[in-house]
């Protein structure tokens, strides 16, 4: 009889360890064990906001994921707002980024950088083109190229918003690549694409460079000519325009979006957000969301986002110092 009594004791023993070492993991197994909060770091309306609402409406529809799922503005910074927001919470918590995470720091306007967070992964790309008017002696891209080697400040080229996003630094970098003295170009700013489109239209520039979004429609109804794009393969619905790696520029720049998590996630948390993402980017509702907004696929996944981020930014450095925006 002491005999059983000691097997169950020894047994009770191990049945309270086991369920010890069961609670102690449950909250990885778990997650999540709350609701989701995805962070647009802008007002509604915007590619960041669209983006982020787009990936709760995919998510919920498609019973990809059981939780709620809320966005939440937190406009101001470039950004910044919404990043040192969500800096401080846990794996719930995602937020939307472009290059501006990485931009903003390099300028001096943020303390911030990408390593701040957890990449999970790269979504979509707008790719950026170069336009010129109707009437303009400029019929390729490589002309105005030529041009601007010769004399870098005989062209005035429209950008908007500001200098040092990548409609700026994607013509800098072309720029660059060929051989032009990039600290000399002389950049007319603008506030939004519209009054980019707008002065080119009114023949107030010589070029201008913005998203093919912005320049589509008014190349296809002949109101001024794009003259290349920063894609790696033509454009559907612009079969017409080449590239610049086809004008002997060796450029791929893609205005991308992606998603980032707090710091310090645990390898479980990233795992589950591989999954779920990798997942939303396979389905036909993504995929005809990408189509409808001309933006096109770009996914990496975290491992690929991290390397990606770390490749960016040895870039943008390099562009930024060698624009004259920073000493």
């Amino acid at each position: 009889m002491k005999k059983l009594f000691s097997l169950l004791a020894i047994l009770a023993l191990v049945f309270v360890a086991t369920a010890c070492s069961s609670g102690a993991s449950g909250k990885k197994d778990s997650f999540p064990t709350g609701n989701i909060e995805l962070v647009a770091p802008a007002t509604p309306g915007g590619g960041w906001d669209a983006t982020a609402r787009a990936i709760q409406k995919i998510l919920k529809d498609e019973g990809i994921v059981d939780q709620n799922i809320n966005v939440v503005n937190k406009p101001g910074g470039s950004g910044e707002v919404g990043w040192q927001y969500l800096s401080t919470k846990d794996a719930h918590h995602l937020a939307i980024n472009s290059s501006l995470v990485i931009t903003n720091n390099l300028l001096g306007q943020s303390e911030l950088t990408y390593k701040d967070f957890t990449p999970l992964a790269i979504l979509t790309t707008e790719w950026i083109s170069i336009a010129v008017g109707n009437d303009s002696e400029f019929k390729t891209a490589k002309d105005v190229m030529e041009q601007l080697k010769k004399d870098p400040t005989s062209l005035t080229i429209a950008v908007a918003p500001g200098l040092g996003n990548n409609d700026h630094l994607s013509f800098v970098q072309a720029a660059k690549t060929y051989g032009v003295d990039v600290s000399k170009l002389n950049f007319m700013i603008y506030e939004s694409g519209g009054d980019v489109v707008t002065a080119l239209l009114g023949g107030h520039v010589d070029v201008a460079t913005m998203a093919v979004s912005e320049s589509k429609d008014q190349h296809i109804a002949g109101n001024f000519r794009v003259i290349s794009v920063s894609s790696d393969e033509r454009i559907e619905g612009l079969e017409d325009v080449p590239t610049w790696k086809e004008q002997g520029v060796d450029m791929v720049f893609p205005h991308w979006r992606g998603i980032m998590g707090p710091p310090d996630m645990t390898e479980e948390e990233i795992a589950y957000w591989d999954k779920v993402i990798g997942e939303m980017v396979e389905t036909d509702a993504w995929k005809d969301l990408v189509k409808n907004n001309e933006w096109s696929s770009f996914y990496k996944n975290s491992s690929e986002a991290a390397k990606f981020l770390e490749e960016q930014t040895k870039m943008y450095e390099t562009l930024i110092s060698e624009s004259g925006l920073v000493d």
